[in-house]
């Protein structure tokens, strides 16, 4: 299951200007914003045009459901589980992010180079509407991942170095 970032931008873009406008402010005015999301929909981005590199990969899609068992076949599951809280499952966004990177033709060597930026659907919504200026998420979201070490509240490594990924690639 996929979704079109455009269309989720589009949206928002439009739901946004509209508040405003029926409050009769400008955006000057706007102090804070709030960002609702599927936590484990998954995104892939130019950090230069801001453009996605496929569609997001939707919280519900079960694509992943095969690294998730050669993973666990490796008896990988209780890293993961120590350092992330969470099991190895198509659910989450880490494996998402894995497959975009192999599955998008230079999507890992362009990670590799730091020119690609990940992240979930609100990440992709605040970059969006800071112009590129801000790549981020709360703990809430990058919990979700794969990609949080929760004892650490850090990115962890170990599900990129499972992946045959750069950390800088992975971080949430």
């Amino acid at each position: 299951m996929e979704h079109n970032p455009e269309d989720l931008w589009e949206t928002t873009r439009r739901v946004a200007l509209a508040a405003v406008a029926e409050a009769n402010l400008t955006g000057a005015d706007v102090i804070a914003l709030g960002l609702a999301n599927q936590r484990e929909t998954t995104l892939l981005w130019d950090r230069a045009t801001g453009r996605p590199l496929a569609p997001a990969i939707v919280w519900q899609d079960r694509r992943t459901a095969d690294l998730c068992r050669q993973l666990k076949a490796r008896k990988l599951e209780p890293l993961f589980r120590r350092k992330t809280g969470l099991l190895l499952d198509p659910y989450f966004s880490g494996t998402k992010l894995a497959w975009l990177l192999d599955h998008v033709p230079g999507a890992r060597k362009r990670a590799a180079r730091g020119e690609l930026a990940f992240g979930t659907v609100d990440t992709w919504l605040l970059w969006k509407l800071t112009g590129g200026r801000v790549h981020a998420t709360d703990v809430s979201n990058a919990s979700r991942t794969l990609l949080l070490d929760l004892r650490t509240a850090s990115g962890t490594t170990s599900f990129c170095a499972c992946c045959g990924s750069r950390a800088r690639s992975c971080r949430p």
